[in-house]
């Protein structure tokens, strides 16, 4: 299969098996794994929990567990210059943000299929990446 696209390919991670799905269908479009980067957004903690109180816990720290455990999950081996970066804030938002800084040709995000009143509550990541991406974005659903 020829790449989709010689430009970066992001992946959002959440550490499911849909994220997961969405690296390998994003593996075959890339002429290798180099060019994808796999993205994982954590909110900021709150100001009141305790980690924040006592500061045993900073962001570099939360990255490198976060990195550590993606690694557990994909071993280096598996794709050689797989690039993982870990990001604080908004997910929509700092997903869009990166495909842009890296003028990324597609995002591949999977999405659990929530619907109604659930992601009226909760929110999508994935429709708000459709939203503000500037680039093409493949959306995976989950058929259960």
């Amino acid at each position: 299969m020829s790449s989709f696209t010689k430009q970066p390919v992001i992946v959002p991670w959440d550490y499911s098996d849909m994220s997961k799905a969405a690296l390998e269908k994003a593996i075959g479009f890339a002429e290798s794994a180099a060019q994808i980067m796999v993205v994982h957004v954590t909110p900021y903690p709150a100001v009141s929990e305790p980690s924040v109180i006592w500061g045993s816990h900073s962001e570099s720290d939360i990255s490198e567990h976060l990195e550590k455990s993606f690694y557990k999950v994909i071993p280096k081996e598996q794709y050689p210059g797989l690039k993982f970066v870990s990001k604080f804030g908004d997910p929509g938002s700092e997903i869009t943000h990166l495909a842009k800084e890296e003028k990324a040709g597609l995002i591949v995000i999977s999405s659990h299929g929530r619907s109604g009143i659930s992601r009226l509550l909760l929110g999508s990541v994935a429709e708000r990446v459709v939203r503000l991406a500037t680039c093409p974005v493949m959306v995976l659903r989950d058929e259960n």
